[in-house]
């Protein structure tokens, strides 16, 4: 019988459905425990993300006269407008779609499980998220927990400081490591520092524990407050375990003016490298302008989560259908 004919059957395991099913019940018992509210917004959306990362995938509706949908790739700004309409601490485990996402670690719909807590600093946050993950990777998480600040992280992998390098230092090192030059000579600073990120920092992280970086570069807050102490970095951080990113959170940017801008400097990003434009989220302004209360929040990739957990070698593994049997 040929692979061909054996694709409608399931990428994952009875076993590792039954364990995916256990993990998300324990997941919603620990927000059960501690109070925080299970939301639920939609996944088709009116706004694309302007990021220029992160790709939404267009929706048209038929019998629809009105412009384009999209699907959301977090269920970030729905959240914080319940947030800013007084709903409290809360949390989502949601499908996500993101595209131009592939590999091993990648799939383009993929499981989120998100959540916010009013009044909680990053580090406040960080305590949860670790406690979090350590329960539900159970045994697989081992060792102390390590945080790191994004500055030392990458001084000790590459000898530069990510906060004064030049791009073209970075460039540099970057093609000592093994990207191509003709590559690198058209990567500004923060995507050489991305990929410095990805290929020869992260992949090394977390080996022997949780490790959390923090404190990213400005220019890469997205949508993080800055260090009101240090302008120069954003109070941003992100979890990894055995060198696989499992979350990325943020001390909420709740001021509309400032994100107003960032979109604006997003949409002169993507014009730059040629991306389809992408209009700001009007409902997420509108919500900053009514008053975001002072907040954490992060999201967690369940899936690589699971992975992790089950030993699994791929994300595909552990979900009942892989985009190709979708």
């Amino acid at each position: 019988m040929s692979d061909a004919s054996q694709r409608w059957r399931p990428s994952a395991t009875l076993a590792t459905l039954k364990a995916r099913a256990a993990l998300l019940a324990q997941a919603r018992q620990f927000f059960a425990a501690r109070g925080v509210l299970e939301v639920d917004t939609p996944a088709l959306i009116n706004y694309p993300v302007t990021d220029v990362h992160i790709h939404s995938a267009t929706v048209k509706l038929p019998g629809s006269s009105r412009r384009n949908f999209f699907l959301h790739t977090s269920p970030e700004y729905a959240m914080k407008r319940l947030l800013a309409a007084g709903s409290g601490d809360i949390y989502q485990i949601c499908h996500v779609y993101r595209g131009e996402e592939g590999g091993r670690l990648h799939n383009a719909e993929f499981t989120l499980i998100e959540w916010y807590r009013l009044g909680w600093s990053m580090s406040e946050l960080i305590g949860e998220v670790e406690i979090f993950a350590a329960e539900l990777l159970d045994a697989a998480a081992g060792g102390v927990a390590e945080r790191i600040d994004y500055q030392r992280a990458v001084e000790a992998a590459v000898g530069l400081n990510p906060l004064s390098a030049t791009a073209a230092e970075l460039a540099e090192c970057a093609v000592a490591r093994g990207l191509e030059s003709r590559f690198a000579s058209g990567l500004g600073r923060d995507e050489l520092l991305d990929w410095l990120l990805g290929v020869c920092i992260g992949p090394q992280l977390g080996q022997h524990g949780l490790c959390t970086v923090q404190r990213y570069p400005a220019s890469q807050a997205s949508l993080a407050r800055l260090d009101p102490q240090d302008a120069r970095v954003a109070l941003r951080f992100e979890l990894y375990r055995s060198g696989v990113e499992l979350a990325n959170g943020f001390e909420e940017l709740a001021a509309a003016p400032e994100q107003q801008a960032r979109f604006a400097a997003d949409q002169r990003e993507r014009e730059r490298r040629g991306l389809p434009a992408a209009a700001a989220d009007e409902l997420l302004l509108e919500a900053l302008r009514a008053g975001l209360p002072p907040c954490a929040g992060v999201a967690v990739g369940f899936d690589r989560l699971l992975m992790l957990a089950l030993g699994a070698g791929s994300l595909e593994e552990v979900l009942s259908f892989g985009l190709d049997r979708a």
